[in-house]
């Protein structure tokens, strides 16, 4: 009779809880180390509290990384389907809202926890937490993990699912590269992604709170790379909204190899500068001695007026309306379509709702997560270099590439 692999699984967030239940399913002893006081406690800030478990629109053009076609394995053999059908069993009812964002009934990311707790108890898995790895070390045929107290642990599978940089408040301290590298592993650079840009701009502390609906889009080396719709929000710093976020990756992804780019914002999306232009003409014709500024009340947030015209070159931004001459209304037009802001940079880590970079994929077979290097190691999660988009689309890589690490880990 074969004996029962032990599968020793570093980390114990969303990736890592999979990797345990299903390698526990498949009659594996397992066992969790996590550094934090419990598992899974990333997950209680998915989805602003309520987890976004995936999305039903989950797709290889959703996701990002040197070699995207690495995730297609696991994203097919633990589709959508199957992750709801998990959790569903799990005793999670799911609900789909806009843009096929899936989510607990419950709205609570809590009782995700929960469920996913019960069933690593009832299957023995053992959680270790408040425990540190230092290192992975091979020892004849197993493997050895060196804590940070001194004492070590044993088992057949070492499956690292310690996450990326993103959030370090929550466990994600980029560890897991440092054990991978060692073992020879190859690293592409990480950095923030679903986060914040920095503007370049002097009115930003004037401009701090406003929000509207509207079009940004990056531009670098006189491409528009990306475009995304929806709640934009200036900041003290910057810019901030979920069409920003996803902005945010192919931002980072050139500055890290010292492309400029630029951010336009369009704030009308649904009229082109022709219509910009005749909104604007009939709210200044209507009255020759109303003040500029005043006659975009009810077209612009009050806080933007002056921000705007400023930036159209208008000194004295309370001239007569019968003093504008038509070239400056178009003026104005244009750059309420077309509003271009130079940008420094992204927020940092803190900030920063995942990573992008991690373990280059090419030293991992993508049909089951195990290294190429290292056999018997396996990789899942945010620690590979593999990320989505903003709306469950990194929570379902997390579910799909640790069921199959768990899955071959677990394997006799």
């Amino acid at each position: 009779m074969n004996r029962k692999k032990k599968v020793l699984i570093i980390g114990g967030g969303a990736s890592g809880i999979i990797a345990g239940i299903t390698a526990a399913r498949n009659g594996a002893e397992v066992i969790i180390i996590e550094q934090l006081q419990r598992v899974g406690k990333k997950l209680l800030a998915t989805g602003n509290g309520r987890c976004n478990l995936t999305n039903l629109e989950a797709a290889l053009n959703s996701y990002h990384g040197e070699r995207v076609d690495f995730a297609k394995a696991a994203l097919e053999k633990f589709n959508v389907s199957k992750t709801i059908e998990f959790f569903e069993d799990l005793g999670i009812s799911c609900r789909t809202e806009g843009e096929g964002k899936v989510y607990p009934y419950s709205g609570q990311a809590s009782s995700v926890i929960d469920v996913l707790r019960y069933e690593l108890q009832k299957l023995n898995v053992e959680e270790k937490c408040d425990v540190e790895v230092k290192k992975i070390a091979l020892r004849k045929k197993e493997f050895e993990l060196m804590l940070k107290d001194g004492s070590r642990i044993t088992g057949d599978r070492v499956i690292l699912a310690t996450g990326g940089k993103a959030n370090a408040n929550l466990g994600s301290t980029g560890m897991g590269y440092k054990m991978a590298t060692e073992l020879g592993h190859t690293l592409v650079d990480p950095f923030p992604a679903l986060v914040q840009l920095r503007l370049d701009f002097q009115y930003l502390k004037a401009l701090a709170g406003v929000k509207f609906i509207g079009k940004a889009s990056v531009i670098a080396e006189n491409k528009e790379i990306r475009t995304e719709y929806g709640e934009i929000l200036f900041t003290d710093y910057g810019i901030s909204g979920p069409p920003i976020l996803q902005l945010s990756r192919c931002v980072g992804e050139k500055l890290n190899i010292g492309i400029k780019t630029t951010l336009s914002i369009d704030m009308f999306p649904e009229y082109s500068v022709d219509e910009v232009f005749t909104i604007i003409k009939r709210k200044t014709s209507n009255d020759s001695s109303k003040p500029l500024d005043f006659a975009f009340i009810g077209l612009l947030n009050k806080k933007l007026i002056p921000i705007v015209l400023k930036a159209c070159g208008f000194i004295d931004i309370h001239r007569a309306c019968g003093e504008i001459s038509e070239g400056e209304l178009r003026g104005i037009s244009r750059l309420l379509k077309n509003w271009e802001f130079n940008i420094i940079g992204t927020n940092p880590w803190r900030d920063a709702q995942v990573t992008a970079g991690g373990i280059a994929t090419t030293g991992i077979d993508p049909e089951t997560m195990e290294s190429k290097i290292i056999k018997g190691l396996y990789m899942c999660g945010e620690v590979v270099d593999i990320d989505g988009d903003c709306g469950g689309f990194n929570l379902q890589w997390a579910w799909s590439s640790g069921y199959l690490a768990g899955l071959n880990a677990s394997r006799t």
